[in-house]
Parts: structure tokens; C-alpha cells; sequence
């Protein structure tokens, strides 16, 4: 992959908008795939851009070289640092869902995660989206102590789009252990916002769903 392969990344997507009414998102995850081996420093080209559509090129670019079975563990260190470095240009919902699980979450497995609870804690709602997101790489492995406790830092966030991700991560970790989702509802449902509750409680039986919409 040569030096200029953010341009070229650029052309081809305009060639895709020439040939297509709407380009949609997976049409712009396919042109990604094929351009894997971009340069982080092409990548972070790309981060820069002002196209929406270029940085979620970047992002599903970084988000395949992590999940590469072959990638070196200091080149997915060197993805987690980007990703953190320039988390100013990571930040819509759309952005952080596709990169943080493998980028942030697959390289944080076997460390320490005390960068989530950094993020847990930031002003901008999108690295505090980030903090509760990484930890789907988490789950999938059958760990869930992250995802509640970033849940409970979390649990009352002003933010829809923070309120949203922590409603559906613990409902996908109370998949595995469904008596640390109905205690995490135990001590929020009274008072966390609507629609963390709406996805939280959206698996459980209807009765069950019905008892912690209408807690007093």
C-alpha cells in the first residue's frame, strides 16, 4: 500500500458515488476491506477529512487490522494509541460503534482497562460512549465486570446516545449472566433515564419488563 493510499481511498470513493444514487454503508466497509493495509499515518489522513464518510473509512480500516489474526501486538497497540490520540475526529455514535469492540476493546483484553474509566468520565459524550462500547470485545469472551461497572459509572449519563449504549451492553451481558442485569435494574430502573431502561430490560419477559417500567 503506497504512501498516497488515503487519496486513492478518496477516488475510489467518488467513483462509487458517480456509479450509485446513495452509497451505503456497506458499500464503503467493502472499499475498506480492500485497502487493509493502509499506513496508520495514511489512516489518520483520513481521520482528518471533513467527509463523514471518509472517517468512517478510517475507522472500518482500523477495525479490520485489529481483528486480523496476523496483526503484531505493537501495531494493535499503535490502533489503540490512534484511536485515543485523535478521538476529537471519532465522535458520532456510528464512528465509535464500528472501531472501539476490537481497536479499544480486543487490545485492552489482557491488559488493564483503567483507559475505560478515564473515558467513563470525560466531557465528551462520545469517549464516554467509547468506555461502555470497548467492552463488547469483553462480553463476547464471556467477561462482563467492565461492562457493569462502566454501566453503573454511566447508569444516569445526560447523554441519549450514552443513555442508549449502556441500555444495550448490559442487556447483551445479562444474556450471560441474567441475575447481574436484574440486580444492575434492581438498584436503576427507578431512576435511570428511559431509553438506557427501554434497551436494558428489552430480552426480559413481558411481566418482568412491565414491573420496571412502572416502579414507582
Amino acid at each position: 500500500m503506497t504512501n498516497d493510499s488515503s487519496a486513492e481511498f478518496a477516488r475510489r470513493l467518488g467513483e462509487l458515488h458517480a456509479e450509485q444514487d446513495r452509497v451505503g454503508m456497506g458499500n464503503i466497509f467493502s472499499l475498506s476491506k480492500t485497502f487493509t493495509a493502509m499506513p496508520l499515518r495514511e489512516i489518520e489522513t483520513l481521520l482528518d477529512a471533513s467527509d463523514h464518510e471518509m472517517r468512517v473509512g478510517a475507522v472500518s480500516i482500523m477495525d479490520f487490522q485489529a481483528r486480523r489474526r496476523g496483526t503484531p501486538e505493537g501495531h494493535r497497540r499503535e490502533l489503540f494509541e490512534l484511536y485515543l490520540r485523535r478521538h476529537d475526529r471519532i465522535d458520532s455514535w456510528d464512528l465509535v460503534d464500528r472501531a472501539a469492540p476490537y481497536v479499544v476493546g480486543g487490545y485492552l483484553f489482557d491488559k488493564r482497562r483503567d483507559p475505560l474509566y478515564v473515558l467513563a468520565r470525560s466531557r465528551h459524550w462520545w469517549e464516554r460512549r467509547t468506555a461502555i462500547v470497548a467492552t463488547y470485545y469483553f462480553i463476547r469472551k464471556g467477561d462482563l465486570d467492565d461492562t457493569f461497572a462502566i454501566a453503573e459509572l454511566l447508569a444516569h449519563d445526560p447523554e441519549r446516545l450514552v443513555q442508549l449504549a449502556v441500555g444495550g451492553w448490559v442487556r447483551e451481558a445479562g444474556k450471560r449472566d441474567p441475575d447481574r442485569l436484574t440486580g444492575f435494574l434492581d438498584r436503576h430502573a427507578r431512576t435511570m433515564p428511559r431509553p438506557a431502561l427501554r434497551y436494558a430490560i428489552e430480552h426480559l419477559d413481558p411481566g418482568t419488563r412491565q414491573q420496571y417500567l412502572t416502579q414507582p
